[in-house]
């Protein structure tokens, strides 16, 4: 289970095949090589067409429901995407230089590191014309982390902790569920919300005039590079993080949406 994202470039494969049903595609492909990947690991040679791993997935009434799946059958599903994916090459949205790196994902459970990172890079009155904006941001859209909430409690699927973590922002705190729900509960994030985003957790530099913060949707990515690189220390959540900040920034270069599906 994760949080899926692609970056809405007006690509063949997307406008073939469509965001939701391009991340599903890409998610069984992958779940297909891993087993594949095991099978040979374990120095099993049997084809694809004699090798299953069984599926679980919640059904509209919240049951769960197991399948068999055969490797084959998913491999001959798939094939659409090795067939597109030439159109891949040199795309200004593919972030992983890589067939359909515009797409990548965030697994669960997110961890407390991952929580805690997110919450340090939120600005202070230090910086006052992006302070303001987020503590106005949440005040008019009510970001008030309850569904999150809800997800957290008596589970540990989603969040490493059923306890969120909270910062002191000055003359407000924030929550982390605050936060997940701000950024992955507003649907697909479209570049004026995702230039506040980048703004908000300091991927994009925040010294700048009132005008340019306003009009941060329609900025020049070109004066405001992307900060965020990997470092040592940083756990998986976090180097997922960054990935899906580096996508949120091309979207947003590109003047395009990027699709979320938590």
């Amino acid at each position: 289970m994760a949080i899926d994202y692609a970056i809405q470039y007006n690509c063949a494969p997307r406008r073939e095949l469509g965001d939701d049903d391009l991340l599903e595609l890409l998610k069984e492909q992958e779940r297909a090589n891993l087993i594949i990947r095991m099978y040979r690991e374990s120095g099993d040679q049997r084809p694809p067409s004699e090798m299953g791993y069984e599926f679980t997935r919640q059904t509209p009434e919240a049951q769960p429901e197991t399948r068999l799946i055969v490797v084959q059958d998913v491999l001959n599903r798939v094939e659409v995407l090795n067939t597109l994916a030439h159109h891949c090459r040199g795309c200004p949205a593919n972030r992983a230089s890589k067939p359909y790196g515009c797409a990548g994902f965030i697994q669960y459970p997110l961890s407390v590191a991952g929580e805690a990172w997110l919450l340090n890079r939120l600005p202070t009155p230090a910086d006052p014309l992006v302070w303001l904006l987020l503590k106005q941001g949440i005040d008019n859209f009510m970001y008030d982390g309850q569904d999150i909430a809800a997800l957290r409690a008596g589970s540990d699927t989603y969040f490493e902790t059923q306890t969120a973590l909270v910062r002191g922002l000055g003359e407000f705190s924030v929550n982390a569920n605050q936060i997940f729900e701000m950024i992955f509960t507003v649907g697909d994030i479209q570049p004026n919300h995702a230039g506040v985003l980048l703004l908000f957790f300091h991927a994009i530099p925040r010294d700048l005039e009132a005008d340019h913060i306003m009009g941060i949707g329609a900025a020049n990515p070109a004066d405001l590079p992307f900060l965020l690189q990997t470092e040592r220390g940083d756990d998986q959540t976090i180097d997922e993080l960054k990935d899906f900040f580096r996508a949120l920034y091309m979207a947003w270069a590109l003047g395009v949406g990027l699709h979320v599906a938590p």
